[in-house]
């Protein structure tokens, strides 16, 4: 099962169209059971897995999806997480059974999906303005594209033919993962692989309900904070073989692109009680029916229509997930690690090119891993809720009128402790054409947490060079570039240890 959700991904990667996906591998694909119930992921990205199966569950709540159907969707209060990340679901039938056996999906960011700002991450205050807002809509009607409606959503997007390139990509992802299960349906029988699902999910609650035992009983409590004062707070009820996680006392939504919904906020607990067990244990529904996640409407974690939601999937996922490591590193100190980076530092931008091609992209920029009880932290990757690649020099420079001045590692960025932090990455872009430019990164203000007496990481930092006049920019930030500006982008280092 976990190889046919990674074949998805591959096929995914290997059919798209734009360097998100291609070269950053900014995409998710999973295997579901015909309640909606999750049998396997690829191992994709951590923010994306623990959110879907609510856009699975809203697509077969809003239709009853027959053979050769796929629904469509990326609306944040239906089960997505921000707008550019649209999924697709797909059922798989067997024989004349009038409903699906598995449910299969992928989810993929899009470079841009429409709204005020290319690469569809702009400083908005209220979700109209970022972007093209999709309710569970069937793309395909057994078997038939519904052409108009797909040139309805490329009307409404900067780069219309990539985008349905990345859409196709999508749906071929579904097909090899159709096609994979019914070659083991064909080998298993229906019946025995019902069984071996169940005992797959049964076999994920018992290894996390064995690691939730091992933990001490107690209520622990952490905060932290978003630039600009917001609070992310947590308490985490540990009891014998359950946890209760509750994020009562965070800030009220924001008029901002930071608000994160319930599906974030449960991606984001999950992720961290997974990385709880050592052990390669599959990530099925077992591993959520020990965890109650607590998201009050109305808060930063779990806003309310119409609020922003852009950064909500990148950054408030990012702190959402220090504030649950912050609370078990009472429970067990030797176990956790400090705080890593906390920030995707996304970038967007978009114009047209010396050629008259409309362009835009979106990067998110790496940074140093938090240091542990073991070893020092890791420098320059991506951390937690990011499981993405970077956009090498040549694949940018080639697609892109961009120039990279410089990429390396930020020497001294790292917390200092026994163990230090991983160092953050200075990425420096010079732009050969006009370009309008968006800047999403948090971290300015507090540095990532040190453990056990270790010292925070630096915080990031932003300059925008134009000919001998350096101008230091706010982690939210949007600007109308001219060639031969340069962007210096510097990201965080972990925490220390000890």
């Amino acid at each position: 099962m976990e190889s046919t959700a990674a074949e998805m991904g591959t096929v995914l990667r290997k059919t798209s169209f734009s360097a998100n996906i291609k070269e950053r591998r900014d995409y998710s694909c999973a295997v579901y059971d015909a309640q909606a119930e999750t049998i396997a992921m690829g191992d994709h990205m951590p923010v994306h897995l623990g959110a879907m199966p609510l856009s699975v569950r809203e697509a077969i709540q809003s239709f009853q999806i027959q053979p050769g159907d796929v629904v469509l969707l990326n609306d944040p209060f239906r089960g997505g997480t921000h707008l550019p990340d649209i999924t697709a679901v797909a059922g798989v039938f067997f024989d004349d059974a009038p409903r699906p056996e598995y449910f299969v999906a992928s989810r993929a960011h899009h470079a841009d999906v429409g709204g005020m700002s290319p690469g569809s991450m702009p400083l908005a205050k209220e979700i109209y303005q970022e972007g093209l807002r999709i309710p569970p809509i069937r793309l395909i009607r057994g078997g038939e594209l519904d052409r108009p409606l797909l040139d309805l959503i490329l009307a409404n997007v900067r780069t219309p033919h990539e985008r349905e390139g990345d859409l196709m990509a999508q749906l071929m992802a579904l097909k090899r993962g159709e096609a994979r299960l019914r070659e083991m349906a064909a080998r298993y029988g229906l019946p025995r692989c019902r069984q071996l699902n169940r005992a797959l999910m049964d076999y994920s609650e018992r290894m996390m309900r064995a690691e939730l035992r091992r933990m001490p009983v107690g209520r622990f409590e952490f905060e932290d904070y978003l630039d600009g004062g917001l609070t992310v707070k947590v308490a985490v009820t540990l009891r014998q073989g359950s946890a209760i996680v509750d994020f009562t006392g965070s800030s009220p939504q924001a008029d901002a692109p930071v608000n994160a919904n319930y599906a974030i906020a449960l991606s984001a607990s999950m992720y961290v009680f997974r990385c709880l067990i050592e052990e390669d244990v599959p990530y099925t529904e077992g591993l959520v029916r020990p965890i109650r996640v607590i998201a009050p409407l109305g808060t930063v974690v779990n806003a309310r229509e119409p609020a922003a939601m852009a950064a909500g999937n990148v950054e408030t996922s990012q702190r959402i997930t220090d504030v649950v490591l912050g609370a078990l590193a009472q429970a067990a100190p030797g176990r956790i690690p400090a705080a890593s980076a906390g920030t995707m530092s996304n970038i967007s931008f978009g114009g047209t090119s010396p050629g008259g091609q409309r362009f835009a992209y979106y990067e998110t920029i790496a940074g140093g891993h938090g240091a542990s009880a073991l070893r020092d932290g890791a420098s320059g990757t991506h951390s937690h809720m990011t499981n993405s690649w970077n956009t090498p020099i040549e694949a940018f420079e080639h697609n892109y009128p961009v120039r990279v001045r410089r990429y390396s590692l930020r020497r001294g960025s790292r917390g200092h402790g026994k163990h230090r932090g991983g160092d953050g990455i200075v990425r420096e872009l010079e732009f050969l054409t006009a370009a309008e430019f968006t800047l999403l990164a948090d971290r300015r203000e507090r540095g990532p947490y040190g453990l056990s007496g270790g010292e925070p990481g630096q915080t990031g930092a932003a300059q925008l060079i134009r000919g001998r006049q350096t101008v230091t920019l706010l982690g939210r930030t949007r600007l109308e570039l001219q060639p031969g500006d340069r962007l210096r982008i510097e990201t965080p280092g972990g925490g220390g240890w000890g």
